[in-house]
């Protein structure tokens, strides 16, 4: 598995696991396991969470299975996110959804991650979404204390566009690592509107979610959808991949901005298949197809 050197002591495997439907499988806490040493196995050491995954239970699950064999800790990557307030039967205090990046909301977060992960640290945390409330003094104070005590080894962003991740950083004396995007062959915005380019600009490796578009490539009948389609489908028989899932994940995998897709599956066979991904080759022809099928018309 190629794996993506983050800082000089940090480094991510290029496809990433996502749990934010772990709650959906209702597995046991063996399965989890299983699936997470069947991840490891074949290479995939960093698993993405959030605190709101599952309504809050997401992380707590993983850390249940995890807490059967607590070694495997040292052979993986926790990513968690922090600052999407939920109403929630596990969070009865919550009266609204809303974003809340304050220094005391983004402590107790990372606090109650860790103990649901049951972990003693985070590889890295970031901010879910950008907070129009957003102080950037007080977060800058969270990240260095949840540092300094050796809580979180490093932050990123996710969702941020280029002005709201300079505001950021500027509040910060060290670097963002990642910027976790919307990207796929079927959504553009983050190709289209710069958010990509800041990543390679400041070489940083970007966190792709939803990569296979939630599905909308496979079964939608928007004239978009059966044009992308049909395109996938002549890419997939020409590089001989398998499905068009293979074709989705080879499309971010073959960017230079070294995307790293977030497989959302619990299923071995559709992480394998992800894994398969990374040895398609497409060449311009076939990359720009995909793409031109995807906007419904041809580059300037």
């Amino acid at each position: 598995m190629q794996r993506i050197e983050m800082t000089s002591d940090l480094s991510f495997s290029r496809l990433v696991h996502g749990l934010w439907r772990l709650d959906d499988w209702n597995q046991s806490k063996e399965d989890t396991l299983a699936l997470i040493e069947h991840n490891l196995e074949r290479g995939i050491t960093t698993f993405d969470h959030a605190d709101i995954y599952g309504s809050y239970t997401c992380e707590g699950l993983f850390g249940e299975a995890l807490n059967l064999k607590p070694s495997l800790r040292e052979e993986m990557e926790l990513v968690t996110k922090c600052g999407i307030v939920l109403p929630s039967e596990q969070r009865p205090q919550h009266k609204t959804h809303h974003y809340n990046t304050s220094k005391e909301h983004i402590i107790k977060s990372v606090e109650n991650s860790l103990q649901n992960l049951q972990t003693d640290y985070i590889d890295t945390l970031l901010i879910h979404r950008p907070d129009p409330f957003m102080n950037g003094t007080e977060v800058a104070e969270a990240f260095t204390k949840l540092k300094e005590e050796g809580k979180v080894r490093y932050f990123g962003v996710s969702n941020f566009k280029d002005h709201q991740w300079n505001m950021l950083q500027s509040f910060l004396p060290f670097d963002l690592i990642t910027n976790q995007l919307e990207l796929s062959a079927y959504n553009l915005e983050n190709f289209e509107d710069g958010t990509l380019n800041l990543c390679q600009e400041k070489r940083v490796a970007p966190m792709a979610w939803s990569p296979l578009a939630g599905g909308d490539v496979f079964h939608s009948d928007s004239e978009k959808a059966v044009r992308l389609r049909d395109t996938l489908t002549k890419v997939q028989q020409e590089v001989g991949a398998k499905g068009l899932d293979q074709v989705l994940y080879a499309w971010l995998l073959n960017h230079p901005a070294n995307i790293m897709p977030i497989i959302g599956s619990g299923k071995t066979k559709r992480i394998d298949a992800a894994i398969d991904a990374l040895d398609i080759k497409l060449d311009h022809d076939q990359w720009f197809e995909v793409l031109q099928s995807s906007m419904g018309h041809d580059v300037p």
